[in-house]
């Protein structure tokens, strides 16, 4: 993974203008507010995050007018290599950590013998949007889907879009399926919801990286977003709080066509279980993308924090303890879903997330 390594560390070299940065705060001449925080913190990763990031950022440094927190929303692959390559003090992910990677890797700015504390603060539907002239909702079931992204459904008139959506009016027009170009967390939670509801139809295992040639590439959620919302017969994946005024699809679970919500992102969390294996402070979850629950969401991105439960530095270190126990607070889960429309962690999460974020020394 040369090449996004590469590509991280241009990232953050870069000053650019999606680098989420204090400096609009900080130059507002805020009054001291009697905190005594000072420090400046880096972070990378997840631009699905990004909406987030912003309301996060201008809260914890309208507390903390002293602090600096720099997020670089350049993806969630590229973030967890400048995580590794200790080139910031904390990542956004939207997949944790394998169990494999956090045996074979060394993350340059945690103490040697140091677990990876990961965090999912961050939770949202994925939303399949699309362009068609008239129609602002589609029913979908999971075979379909998959069969659209795998290039075996072709067009928007075809008998399986047709079967679910009786009274809408398909045009005879070529769909063109736009994926992500780069490593992203939201391609693999986009996939893994694929290989789990549809095996049968989608042959490839869950994978940051689009699996195959074919269909139409780009950079980011907002890059997906901007392609189909300028094509004609365009769909593809991204961040619900990107769909914007595009045509979205409602997921078949069980009976029931489900469109994408906060509160169905929710659902489906809070009835899966946390992967087995993983240390005290890793609270991945493993996600039942099948359920048939009502009211349930399937598609959803669970986007981590992640950060080392011990750092080689002291510098900063109780920064990041704050700035991530202020994103998991109420306050902070409140203004992600104001600015984001993500959805607000149960109490019980809140509860587990806090007991980790208070062990990072």
């Amino acid at each position: 993974m040369n090449r996004t390594r590469l590509l991280a560390s241009a990232a953050l070299a870069a000053t650019s203008s999606l680098l989420l940065s204090s400096c609009a705060v900080n130059e507002m001449g805020l009054d001291d507010t009697g905190s005594n925080l000072d420090g400046y913190v880096i972070g990378a990763g997840s631009s699905a995050q990004g909406a987030a990031q912003q309301a996060w950022v201008a809260g914890f440094q309208t507390a903390h007018p002293h602090v600096t927190v720099d997020y670089d929303p350049s993806g969630s692959g590229a973030g967890r290599d400048t995580f590794m390559e200790g080139a910031s003090d904390f990542a956004g992910s939207d997949r944790a950590y394998t169990l494999d990677e956090l045996d074979e890797g060394r993350f340059g700015r945690c103490a040697p013998d140091s677990t990876v504390i990961q965090l999912p603060l961050y939770i949202s539907p994925i939303a399949v949007v699309f362009r068609l002239d008239g129609i602002d909702t589609l029913d979908l079931d999971a075979a379909t889907i998959a069969g659209i992204f795998a290039g075996d459904i072709v067009n928007w008139s075809d008998p399986a879009i047709a079967a679910t959506n009786p009274d809408a009016d398909l045009p005879d027009l070529p769909i063109t399926a736009v994926h992500r170009s780069d490593d992203s967390g939201t391609t693999e939670n986009f996939t893994e919801y694929l290989n789990a509801a549809a095996p049968d139809v989608w042959e490839w295992e869950a994978d940051g990286v689009w699996p195959f040639a074919g269909g139409e590439a780009a950079q980011g959620n907002s890059g997906v977003v901007d392609t189909v919302g300028k094509g004609v017969g365009t769909i593809g994946y991204a961040d619900a709080s990107r769909a914007g005024d595009l045509g979205t699809v409602a997921v078949q679970v069980g009976e029931e066509f489900v469109p994408f919500s906060p509160e169905a992102a929710a659902a489906i969390v809070d009835a899966s279980p946390l992967e087995e294996g993983r240390a005290e402070g890793d609270l991945t979850i493993a996600i039942d993308r099948t359920t048939q629950q009502a009211g349930v969401y399937p598609i959803v991105l669970v986007s981590y924090l992640i950060a080392c439960e011990e750092y080689v530095s002291p510098e900063n270190v109780e920064v990041v303890r704050e700035y991530l126990a202020y994103i998991a607070s109420e306050e902070g889960q409140q203004a992600a879903a104001e600015d984001a429309g993500s959805a607000p962690i149960s109490d019980a999460l809140r509860d587990r997330a806090m007991q980790a974020i208070e062990s990072i020394r």
